[in-house]
């Protein structure tokens, strides 16, 4: 499996077990994978395979974005990741 592809399954992961309509920041998912890979400090470089899944998942409607409480059509700037409504 590939970083991206880890990213994707954590960040699915994370939603499931949130609340519907919870959020998660994309930094907890790549928090997540460098806890898996033993490299706890290294998060921010896992954060380019988070960007590639989010991105990778949006496309199929599988997440969506949001920031402040606005909904968001693509990623950019600071972003909160949810299921769908």
């Amino acid at each position: 499996m590939t970083v991206t592809e880890d990213a994707r399954e954590a960040t699915l992961a994370l939603l499931a077990q949130r609340p519907p309509q919870a959020t998660i920041c994309p930094s907890e998912v790549a928090r997540a994978l460098a806890a898996a890979a033993g490299a706890p400090g290294g998060w921010r470089e896992m954060m380019p395979a988070v960007h590639q899944a989010v991105d990778a998942l949006l496309a199929e409607q599988r997440v969506q974005l949001s920031w402040k409480g606005q909904m968001l059509a693509t990623r950019a700037g600071p972003y909160r990741i949810r299921t769908p409504d």
